[in-house]
């Protein structure tokens, strides 16, 4: 092989390999880096606006109000913003709720969240952005604070699923427990910033507006932009994993496969942050910013380990030796895989369903290859599940 040629196939499997890996190492710097976990104080309750967005479908709103109502906590507005949405069925019994429907369609998350931030009843401390069909924990609020309290301006609470009803369900449960795991807990352990989800999350106002108001963002993405936003001022995202809000998951192939393309659309649009945070990082001696930015440049999951797979099996032909390095990168992956799921709260149903992880892939390649119209095939996920499963879930937590 051509000296050039090769030196350019080792370091592109250097840089795929190391996504491989990358799980562990960042579980052993965590491991070394971790703290005390922060408790909770006795202060006096902070002012959120709690915006909830929806645009076309409303069917989930009833469920994830009803749920917020039931926080214990009372210094709080909701505001649901309702773009594009028929309200003439929306009816709230409190005082605490504040129904807005733009009078021009916005059809843009950030869009909507200035729209609330614009029409607020008074000046709230803080904001929590939550999906239309997710579910809140009762004490949401005030795990979000323990960390508040800390001096953290921006927080990422964590995502359980709501529905596990099909395999695509769980084995789309199953990968947001990894993420939440090494991108959220261990990131932050290690001394970064956990990265953020696009719900179950809270800023500061002031932060908030400072990072997004002068900037127009449509399509999917606003929380790689927000997040790059907040670590280029050097400030840091906590990861709050007693901050619960329950999320549904895509129960059907269509639904993955417009979700999934918005969300690897989004990957190469905005991964050039990564390079970004790493040049600043090294300029301001930031470990958070370098970390933060080698995270940013990880192509999704499934692409890397694509990528792997062929790329051990031309080695095979190529260089055996450094195919048994490959399979060595793959045990350490599924090592990381497994070690997320045995310290976190996995259902017995999502371990049943990793067989159809083969299937699953297929669905994103297929998601992959629609990339380039990801916005025009959809710009909201419609939801099927509009009953309020919040009560059997924390029944069984026995919350």
């Amino acid at each position: 092989m051509n000296p050039i040629v090769s030196t350019l196939w080792n370091l592109v499997q250097a840089i795929i390999g190391f996504n491989l890996i990358f799980p562990l190492l960042l579980l052993f710097i965590a491991t070394l880096a971790r703290k005390k976990k922060p408790t909770r104080q006795q202060k006096q309750e902070a002012d959120y606006a709690i915006i909830v967005t929806a645009y076309l479908y409303t069917e989930s709103l009833h469920s994830v109000v009803s749920s917020i109502l039931k926080l214990n906590y009372s210094n709080y507005f909701i505001y649901i913003v309702a773009d594009n949405c028929d309200i003439s069925n929306l009816h709230f019994d409190s005082d605490k709720v504040v129904l807005l429907r733009p009078e021009t369609v916005l059809a843009s998350n950030t869009r909507s969240h200035f729209y609330a931030i614009r029409n607020f009843r008074r000046a709230h401390e803080r904001l929590t952005i939550i999906d239309s069909d997710n579910l809140v924990e009762p004490e949401y609020l005030n795990n979000l604070n323990v960390y508040f309290d800390q001096g953290f301006e921006a927080v990422q609470g964590i995502r359980e699923a709501k529905n596990l009803d099909t395999t695509y369900a769980r084995l789309d449960g199953a990968r947001d427990i990894y993420y939440h795991y090494y991108d959220g807990k261990q990131l932050f352990d290690a001394g970064s910033s956990a990265t953020l989800a696009g719900s179950g999350m809270a800023f500061t106002v002031a932060l908030y507006r400072e990072c997004l108001e002068q900037k127009d963002i449509v399509g999917a993405g606003f929380d790689k932009i927000l997040q790059s936003e907040i670590v280029k001022r050097n400030k840091r995202i906590a990861f709050v994993p007693d901050a619960i809000v329950f999320d549904e998951k895509t129960s059907r192939s269509d639904q993955l496969v417009n979700q999934r393309a918005r969300w690897i659309n989004t990957w190469f649009k905005y991964f050039r942050f990564g390079f970004t945070l790493i040049f600043k990082g090294i300029a301001n001696f930031s470990w958070n910013q370098i970390l933060f930015g080698i995270v940013l440049l990880r192509p999704p999951l499934f692409i890397f380990l694509i990528l792997g797979l062929l790329m051990m099996f031309a080695d095979i032909f190529i260089d055996p030796m450094m195919a048994i390095l490959w399979a060595g990168g793959f045990i350490a992956f599924v090592t990381g895989f497994i070690i997320s799921l045995k310290r976190s709260h996995t259902d017995p149903r999502i371990y049943s369903s990793l067989a159809g992880i083969p299937k699953f892939v297929f669905f994103q390649l297929i998601s992959l290859a629609n990339i380039f119209r990801a916005n025009k095939r959809s710009v909201s996920t419609q939801h099927f599940h509009t009953e309020t499963e919040i009560e059997k879930t924390l029944e069984e937590q026995k919350v």
